[in-house]
């Protein structure tokens, strides 16, 4: 069909008195401004924002240059930390994902006293997943612990969202003394076979 138009054209163009008259359509500049455009309005916008200072980059080094023994030893377990040893302190478990953050306080037995997710918090949907939200849940569970009496604790993280660092932070926040931090995120070192690659 579209060749038989564009036939009838040249026919007509080479044949007519119209043929100083006729235009011919061309795109290529109209989609080339749209394409330049969006270029220039992608430049003007801002950076998009970290979050909480330090959720992409932890300054390792000051940490290391530090004289102080930071990480764990044999004698840990019964280190005191204000009064009570390192193997008692009650512990902060903080479940990550990409769409909410839960805080947990439990004992060093295991026992659950407190629990808060940043749903139950009031955020809603999508901006449960952000590290406002986290920031927001920890400050409030911090704050209810210091209530009951938790001054010192540790600190276990597990999976991966934008609520790690933020969380953290927010338990700092409330006044939390926090004496250990630990990843517990599970790692599987043999998972399941991929899908076969897409013939195309």
């Amino acid at each position: 069909m579209l060749k038989k138009c564009i036939t009838n054209l040249v026919n007509l163009s080479s044949h007519s008195s119209l043929a100083h008259y006729l235009r011919y359509i061309s795109t290529t500049s109209s989609f080339r401004r749209e394409v330049t455009d969006r270029r220039e309005m992608l430049k003007s916008l801002p950076s998009k924002e970290e979050g909480t200072v330090g959720e992409k980059a932890i300054d390792i080094d000051s940490i290391i240059q530090r004289k102080e023994n930071v990480f764990p030893d044999i004698d840990t377990p019964n280190k005191l930390f204000n009064g009570t040893p390192f193997k008692e302190l009650p512990i902060f478990h903080i479940r990550v994902s990409k769409n909410n953050t839960i805080l947990a306080l439990t004992d060093h037995k295991g026992s659950t006293k407190l629990i808060r997710s940043c749903g139950i918090e009031g955020f809603k949907n999508a901006k449960k997943g952000t590290n406002i939200a986290a920031q927001t849940t920890a400050i409030t569970v911090g704050t209810k612990a210091i209530e009951n009496g938790v001054k010192t604790v540790r600190v276990t993280v597990s999976g991966l969202g934008p609520g790690r660092m933020s969380s953290i932070k927010g338990l700092q926040m409330s006044g939390i003394n926090i004496v250990s931090i630990t990843d517990t995120t599970p790692v599987s070192w043999n998972p399941p076979r991929p899908r076969k690659q897409r013939k195309l």
